[in-house]
């Protein structure tokens, strides 16, 4: 072989180490949630998964599998330590099962209104509770996108506590939820979210309760007849970074990862903010009846139980006046 010859051969050798090297190096990062395609939470974050790939120079490649793919919402928290499940989306009364405190948000009429929520996810009260969740985890809260305030349907107007009596309402199987119910004296069914439109269609319950957008993604309007726009839990889904993940990566990483999935939140929290306003009248075009019930009926009911440890509070009396306070 002559010294032009094995020079490329030279040259070629490396380029292919060097690309070989690349391949190697690239990883595939799992995020789950249980959240339908159609819905803002997955939709902005397909567009995260391709600025982060960018960003990273190729070398993280995140896979996104909604609608409970890898399982439901407590089979994903319980995969982030074990590095099965890189990131996830979680509802805030599901976190709280490692740390009580972030699950403040969950009790019912803890927040007087959206200004007050979004004021609240960007104050350093909830960065310190996603602080003391990373403590007790070593999990990363990230972001925190606005979910939309839960309202609950049935086959029947509902316009104070009183009509909830001995209702069976399906709730997410997180503890906190069990609080609306006590205060409205409801039969607490926790049930799977990917369960629930048949649990409706076949009368294992009564209703359930979601924000808007979601009972539109996940049709359950289908199968009931009233929504009643209770709006007693203003929810956010927390982007949890499990442990194993963050640990790896370099500072810089971690720096395009937040500020690609604080972008996301706020994305997909415009979209769901202005989709529940206009939602009322799309289910009125759908036949349904949309009832505004008696709020401070609900209200006066749910805020004796705020701070109660038996219904599920986890948090302080300080965190609490804190929140309370925020204007």
């Amino acid at each position: 072989m002559n010294a032009r010859l094995a020079g490329t051969a030279t040259a070629l050798a490396a380029v292919l180490a060097l690309g070989f090297g690349t391949a190697a190096a690239q990883q595939k990062l799992k995020f789950a949630h249980v959240y339908e395609v159609g819905e803002p939470y997955h939709t902005e974050l397909l567009k995260a998964a391709d600025t982060i790939k960018q960003r990273t120079g190729g070398k993280y490649e995140l896979q996104v599998f909604p609608a409970s793919a890898l399982g439901n919402e407590q089979q994903i928290n319980q995969a982030l330590p074990l590095g099965t499940i890189d990131i996830i989306y979680t509802g805030t009364a599901f976190a709280g099962a490692s740390y009580k405190p972030i699950a403040i948000g969950n009790a019912p009429y803890m927040f007087r209104d959206f200004d007050h929520w979004q004021k609240y996810s960007k104050s350093p009260l909830f960065k310190e509770l996603a602080e003391g969740y990373g403590k007790a985890t070593g999990h990363k809260v990230v972001a925190l996108t606005y979910y939309g305030a839960r309202h609950t349907t049935a086959n029947k107007p509902i316009m104070t506590p009183a009509d909830m009596a001995g209702m069976k309402l399906r709730v997410p199987q997180a503890p906190l939820f069990l609080m609306f119910t006590k205060s409205v004296g409801a039969n607490a069914t926790p049930i799977a979210f990917a369960e629930v439109y048949l649990a409706l269609q076949n009368k294992t319950v009564d209703g359930q309760e979601n924000p808007l957008p979601t009972i539109q993604a996940k049709k359950f309007y289908e199968v009931q007849t009233h929504i009643n726009l209770t709006g007693h839990i203003f929810e956010a889904l927390a982007t949890v970074i499990g442990q194993p993940l963050w640990k790896k990566l370099t500072d810089a990483e971690k720096k395009i990862f937040e500020e690609e999935f604080l972008a996301t939140a706020d994305r997909a929290s415009d979209t769901i903010r202005k989709a529940e306003l206009e939602l009322p009248e799309w289910f009125k075009k759908q036949g349904k009846t949309v009832v505004q019930p008696n709020t401070a009926a609900f209200i006066k009911a749910a805020q004796p139980l705020h701070n109660d440890t038996a219904a599920g509070a986890g948090w302080t009396k300080e965190q609490y006046d804190r929140l309370q306070a925020i204007k």
